[in-house]
């Protein structure tokens, strides 16, 4: 017992933090919104160290690869998985939805006949702009015009793509370049550090962050959604446990089903307190190592699983292409028709961005004009994007953990878990 409070007394402390934060939105519901502040600052300290933290990271880890081959079979072994996993993650939802109608035809007809009523014709021509732009959004996503956008955290995409070309460039130089690396490895060791002293407040941030979470969320979720979140709920806790079980077996057989579960609370917590896959990587890369990831597999993985991999974002996806579905009465009767709301779920996907705010409206905007719905349905996705948030922000960031996981098969072999870890992990406890 002793030996258990020790190795997870971190990780219990989270959890009563959660807990009674919980409590306190019950309790005082909206008035719990006081407490936004703290929750915030805890969050805000996350964020601003996740450009430095995703730049040298990545970098470091691609130029200390020895082997340009290994280099070359982690990059490709990670968006492989990405895919595998992103397929069976829309699939999953598809099938799952298509046997609840997520609205009842009394109420889709008073949301169509308030859709309806509210549709201009000046709303019309703003959905045809839109769907001209989406390419020009598309590539701001994966580029920026100037270097200094590249340190927001709102081009997360872009960054990755230069650290993992800065990298790249790094181990074709060489020799040459070894100061260099010894620099970026030093300032990592720093990040880390830093990472370490702002989780020492974690446990009065996600507290306070859950309390108005709670609080502001219980107030305000509209019965009419309710049905499609208590669904999702339910699709996301089983998806959460089958599925990440099974993946943990696949990269490690019995042992990695174990270790995975060992080690996968810290980021399923914050991850749900957060509800920001951003804020969460500091925290999904130490418990990745702690699995026995090697650390350049965990420090690509995880940054690139949190804008290039979202299990929880592409059945939500799918949750919110089929709500529209069942209001609008649209017929899904052909297989093109099922492949085609499974295309545009994946698609929608690959432009959420890692930050909470932001990206959403793209994805949203992307499923109403590929589908052909009016654009004031716009708020609907919005309202369900909300209320799903945190069980998807779960799903992404686990499914980052386990994929890593799967990646460290590929690349290292079946033998990788079989040297036993528990005492480098002790250590680092």
């Amino acid at each position: 017992m002793k030996k258990f409070l020790s190795n997870y007394k971190s990780t219990i402390i989270l959890l009563v933090a959660i807990i009674v934060g919980a409590i306190i939105g019950i309790i005082f519901q909206e008035k719990a919104t006081v407490l936004s502040p703290f929750g915030d600052i805890f969050l805000n300290l996350l964020l601003i160290i996740v450009v430095p933290l995703i730049f040298l990271t990545i970098t470091t880890s691609i130029a200390k690869m020895k082997s340009p081959k290994r280099l070359g079979k982690i990059i490709v072994t990670i968006f492989v998985i990405f895919i595998l996993t992103s397929i069976v993650a829309v699939i999953i939802g598809f099938v799952s939805t298509s046997f609840v109608k997520l609205v009842d035809p009394e109420d889709g007809e008073k949301i169509r006949a308030s859709l309806e009523t509210n549709t201009t014709n000046e709303e019309t021509e703003e959905s045809a702009e839109e769907d001209l732009t989406i390419a020009d959004r598309t590539v701001s996503l994966l580029t920026v015009d100037d270097f200094y956008k590249l340190l927001s955290k709102e081009n997360i995409i872009a960054l990755l793509i230069f650290s993992i070309i800065f990298g790249i460039a790094i181990n074709m130089t060489g020799e040459k370049a070894k100061p260099f690396v010894d620099l970026l490895e030093s300032a990592n060791k720093i990040v880390e550090n830093v990472v370490k002293i702002i989780m020492y407040y974690a446990p009065i941030g996600l507290g306070c962050y859950f309390a108005s979470l709670v609080g502001s969320f219980g107030a305000s979720i509209a019965v009419g959604y309710l049905k499609t979140f208590v669904y999702y709920i339910i699709v996301a806790v089983l998806f959460y446990f089958i599925m990440y079980t099974l993946y943990s077996f696949i990269a490690g057989g019995k042992k990695g089903v174990v270790t995975f579960w060992k080690n996968a609370l810290p980021p399923t917590i914050t991850s749900l307190a957060t509800c920001s896959s951003a804020a969460t990587i500091p925290v999904n890369i130490e418990s990745s190592k702690k699995m026995g990831v090697p650390d350049d597999i965990a420090e690509t993985t995880i940054p690139l699983g949190t804008s290039f991999h979202k299990d929880g974002s592409i059945i939500g996806s799918v949750f919110k292409i089929m709500f529209l579905v069942c209001l609008f009465g649209t017929s899904l009767s052909t297989s093109g028709d099922v492949l085609g709301v499974i295309g545009i779920a994946l698609l929608a996907n690959l432009l959420v961005t890692a930050v909470p705010i932001g990206g959403g409206t793209i994805s949203e905007m992307l499923i109403i004009t590929m589908m052909g719905y009016p654009v004031a349905a716009l708020p609907i996705l919005t309202m369900i994007a909300t209320i799903i948030d945190p069980p998807a922000t779960m799903l992404n960031v686990v499914g980052d953990t386990v994929s890593s996981m799967m990646v460290t098969r590929v690349v290292e072999g079946k033998d990788w878990n079989k040297e036993d870890k528990s005492e480098n992990q002790e250590n680092k406890i």
